[in-house]
């Protein structure tokens, strides 16, 4: 399992969003927006991306009204359509690893801004187009802490609902699949009672880069402070860090 991929579960677990719900709230309802949009229906039985956002959101407690503003709003039966556009932003963090971002925006000036003065004081640097996308591709990810003697198990049982892959680090394991499979994978494991934390499509990396404990936790923070910006919605890289990293970082954030 890939360091920034446990770090995304350990931050899950954690809640940490919490302190900001009000921008969460926001983000989630313009990932909802946009899962209709990129869906084609406003209905979550025929929208498999919408129901994955819809499931995001109540798992973070969005209000259901909110959810169902959001979801009227993307298909034209709301208080006016979002405007917003999608743009992804790639660099390097200290060390070296890939940062692949997407953000969803209404002033495309103010976001470039923001994500390079980020990437800027962070002493990490803004790439062009193109320059780390290259090592990403899209896949289904599915996260889950199970008993660690249950973990092989969980992994057989995911491969027989035809995932791609599973990674296995102690009791987190991470189950990768092709995006039109995820659904039907998670089902089949929510199906056997398993604790699924996560389900979404995300940009997984080929290739990671092993970072040493100070590079490692300065790319943690920079990733943090990237996540934390509005207009950013999504963050990915390929920075694998340590289980003492990971651990020590969550305790001082």
């Amino acid at each position: 399992m890939s360091g920034h991929s446990k770090w995304s579960t350990i931050k899950h677990q954690k809640g940490a969003a919490d302190a900001k719900r009000g921008q969460l709230f926001t983000k989630l309802s313009r990932d909802v927006v946009l899962a209709v949009r990129q869906g084609g229906s406003p209905d979550p039985t025929m929208n498999f991306r919408l129901r994955l956002a819809v499931d995001r959101a109540k798992s973070s407690n969005m209000p259901l009204d909110t959810i169902e503003r959001a979801i009227q709003r993307a298909s034209g039966g709301g208080d006016g359509a979002d405007d917003f556009e999608e743009i992804f932003y790639e660099g390097y963090g200290p060390g070296g690893a890939a940062i692949l971002l997407q953000a969803l925006t209404s002033n495309r000036n103010r976001t470039a801004s923001e994500v390079r003065s980020t990437f800027t004081k962070a002493g990490a640097a803004l790439g062009e187009v193109g320059c780390v996308a290259w090592n990403f591709e899209s896949k289904g990810i599915i996260t889950m802490e199970v008993d660690t003697e249950q973990a092989e198990e969980v992994a057989l049982l995911a491969i027989d609902a035809q995932a791609e892959d599973v990674q296995v680090d102690g009791a987190y394991v991470e189950v990768q699949t092709r995006p039109e499979d995820l659904e039907a994978v998670r089902q089949a494991l929510v199906q056997a009672d398993l604790p699924v934390l996560s389900a979404e499509i995300s940009m997984a990396p080929k290739a990671t880069v092993s970072l040493g404990d100070k590079e490692a936790e300065q790319t943690l923070k920079l990733l943090d402070n990237l996540e934390e910006l509005m207009d950013v919605q999504k963050v990915y890289s390929n920075g694998d860090f340590s289980d003492e990293v990971l651990q020590r970082y969550s305790k001082e954030s």
